[in-house]
Protein backbone atom coordinates (compact mmCIF):
# COMPACT_ATOMS: atom_id res chain seq x y z
CA UNK A 1 0.00 0.00 0.00
CA UNK A 2 1.23 3.62 -0.81
CA UNK A 3 2.69 5.12 2.12
CA UNK A 4 0.73 8.16 3.04
CA UNK A 5 1.87 11.40 1.67
CA UNK A 6 4.47 10.51 -0.84
CA UNK A 7 4.80 8.91 -4.12
CA UNK A 8 6.96 5.90 -4.53
CA UNK A 9 9.17 5.02 -7.67
CA UNK A 10 9.83 0.92 -8.59
CA UNK A 11 13.24 0.43 -8.24
CA UNK A 12 13.54 -0.81 -11.76
CA UNK A 13 12.47 2.47 -13.19
CA UNK A 14 14.95 4.55 -10.75
CA UNK A 15 17.96 5.42 -13.20
CA UNK A 16 15.80 5.76 -16.19
CA UNK A 17 13.31 8.68 -13.62
CA UNK A 18 17.32 10.29 -12.62
CA UNK A 19 17.95 10.15 -16.46
CA UNK A 20 15.07 11.65 -17.40
CA UNK A 21 16.22 15.15 -15.37
CA UNK A 22 18.23 17.61 -15.44
CA UNK A 23 19.23 17.69 -12.15
CA UNK A 24 22.86 17.04 -11.10
CA UNK A 25 24.34 18.07 -13.98
CA UNK A 26 22.37 15.59 -16.45
CA UNK A 27 20.57 16.83 -19.61
CA UNK A 28 17.19 15.27 -19.14
CA UNK A 29 14.21 16.97 -20.51
CA UNK A 30 12.67 17.33 -17.08
CA UNK A 31 13.50 19.45 -14.24
CA UNK A 32 12.27 17.56 -11.41
CA UNK A 33 11.44 13.58 -10.19
CA UNK A 34 7.92 15.13 -9.83
CA UNK A 35 7.58 16.29 -13.44
CA UNK A 36 8.89 12.71 -14.95
CA UNK A 37 6.47 11.12 -12.80
CA UNK A 38 3.61 13.21 -13.88
CA UNK A 39 4.26 12.51 -17.46
CA UNK A 40 5.03 9.10 -17.22
CA UNK A 41 1.31 8.88 -15.20
CA UNK A 42 -0.30 10.93 -17.58
CA UNK A 43 1.62 8.86 -20.91
CA UNK A 44 0.17 5.32 -18.96
CA UNK A 45 -3.38 6.44 -18.54
CA UNK A 46 -3.06 7.57 -22.22
CA UNK A 47 -2.24 3.70 -22.75
CA UNK A 48 -4.40 2.68 -19.85
CA UNK A 49 -1.17 0.81 -18.94
CA UNK A 50 -1.59 0.47 -14.55
CA UNK A 51 1.62 -1.73 -13.28
CA UNK A 52 2.03 -2.45 -9.70
CA UNK A 53 5.43 -0.91 -8.41
CA UNK A 54 7.21 -4.28 -6.96
CA UNK A 55 10.29 -3.08 -5.47
CA UNK A 56 10.65 0.47 -4.31
CA UNK A 57 13.32 2.62 -4.68
CA UNK A 58 14.71 3.75 -1.49
CA UNK A 59 17.16 6.08 -2.82
CA UNK A 60 17.41 8.48 -5.49
CA UNK A 61 14.82 8.97 -6.40
CA UNK A 62 13.08 8.47 -2.62
CA UNK A 63 9.62 8.79 -2.41
CA UNK A 64 8.42 12.28 -3.39
CA UNK A 65 6.53 14.29 -0.94
CA UNK A 66 2.71 14.84 -2.10
CA UNK A 67 3.50 18.98 -1.02
CA UNK A 68 5.79 18.50 -3.36
CA UNK A 69 3.14 18.06 -6.38
CA UNK A 70 0.59 20.74 -4.64
CA UNK A 71 3.72 23.27 -4.77
CA UNK A 72 4.10 22.27 -8.62
CA UNK A 73 0.75 22.02 -9.27
CA UNK A 74 1.14 18.73 -10.13
CA UNK A 75 -1.62 17.63 -7.35
CA UNK A 76 -4.48 18.17 -9.84
CA UNK A 77 -3.03 14.98 -11.71
CA UNK A 78 -3.38 12.33 -9.15
CA UNK A 79 -7.20 13.61 -7.93
CA UNK A 80 -8.04 13.36 -11.80
CA UNK A 81 -6.60 9.76 -11.89
CA UNK A 82 -8.38 8.75 -8.66
CA UNK A 83 -11.78 10.18 -9.77
CA UNK A 84 -11.17 8.66 -13.64
CA UNK A 85 -10.49 4.48 -11.92
CA UNK A 86 -12.63 4.96 -9.33
CA UNK A 87 -15.89 6.71 -11.01
CA UNK A 88 -16.34 7.93 -7.80
CA UNK A 89 -16.23 11.45 -6.15
CA UNK A 90 -15.12 10.36 -2.54
CA UNK A 91 -11.79 9.43 -4.13
CA UNK A 92 -11.08 13.08 -3.09
CA UNK A 93 -11.81 13.23 0.60
CA UNK A 94 -9.11 14.52 2.40
CA UNK A 95 -10.66 13.33 5.54
CA UNK A 96 -10.17 9.38 4.89
CA UNK A 97 -6.69 7.81 4.89
CA UNK A 98 -7.66 5.10 2.87
CA UNK A 99 -8.92 7.41 -0.03
CA UNK A 100 -5.50 9.30 -0.13
CA UNK A 101 -3.70 5.52 -0.23
CA UNK A 102 -5.82 4.49 -2.89
CA UNK A 103 -5.50 7.94 -5.25
CA UNK A 104 -1.45 7.30 -4.46
CA UNK A 105 -1.36 3.88 -5.66
CA UNK A 106 -3.09 4.31 -8.98
CA UNK A 107 -1.17 7.26 -9.57
CA UNK A 108 1.94 5.53 -9.03
CA UNK A 109 0.67 2.37 -10.83
CA UNK A 110 0.11 4.80 -14.23
CA UNK A 111 3.16 6.65 -13.54
CA UNK A 112 5.04 3.16 -13.32
CA UNK A 113 3.18 1.94 -16.14
CA UNK A 114 4.58 5.21 -18.44
CA UNK A 115 7.61 4.48 -17.38
CA UNK A 116 7.46 1.34 -18.70
CA UNK A 117 6.47 2.45 -22.03
CA UNK A 118 9.30 5.19 -21.94
CA UNK A 119 12.10 2.55 -21.07
CA UNK A 120 10.76 0.63 -24.07
CA UNK A 121 10.65 3.69 -26.32
CA UNK A 122 13.79 5.27 -25.46
CA UNK A 123 16.00 2.42 -25.66
CA UNK A 124 19.23 2.88 -27.39
CA UNK A 125 18.67 6.88 -27.64
CA UNK A 126 21.04 8.94 -27.13
CA UNK A 127 18.51 12.46 -26.18
CA UNK A 128 16.08 11.30 -24.55
CA UNK A 129 14.34 14.92 -25.07
CA UNK A 130 14.32 14.71 -28.89
CA UNK A 131 13.05 11.14 -28.99
CA UNK A 132 10.30 12.24 -26.57
CA UNK A 133 9.61 15.15 -28.94
CA UNK A 134 9.06 12.72 -31.62
CA UNK A 135 6.74 10.19 -29.49
CA UNK A 136 4.62 13.74 -28.75
CA UNK A 137 4.46 14.40 -31.82
CA UNK A 138 3.86 10.91 -33.72
CA UNK A 139 0.61 11.48 -31.03
CA UNK A 140 -0.16 14.47 -32.14
CA UNK A 141 -0.62 13.16 -35.82
CA UNK A 142 -2.01 9.94 -34.82
CA UNK A 143 -4.76 12.00 -33.43
CA UNK A 144 -5.24 14.46 -36.71
CA UNK A 145 -4.75 11.75 -38.87
CA UNK A 146 -8.01 10.37 -37.07
CA UNK A 147 -9.99 13.73 -37.07
CA UNK A 148 -9.11 14.04 -40.66
CA UNK A 149 -10.37 10.74 -41.50
CA UNK A 150 -13.99 10.21 -43.92
CA UNK A 151 -16.28 7.21 -42.63
CA UNK A 152 -18.01 6.45 -45.30
CA UNK A 153 -20.22 3.63 -43.23
CA UNK A 154 -22.31 6.35 -42.36
CA UNK A 155 -23.91 6.25 -45.04
CA UNK A 156 -24.53 2.60 -45.60
CA UNK A 157 -27.72 1.30 -44.28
Amino acid sequence: MAETGRIRVAKDKAELVKALTSADGATGPFQTFADVIVFAAALGAKHNKRVPLGEISKREPSPIRLEYFATMGHDWVIKLLGITETKDIKILSLHEEEHEHQRNQIFEEYANGGLEILQNELRGAVDYSERILLILSSEKFNIEQQEEEFDLTKFLS
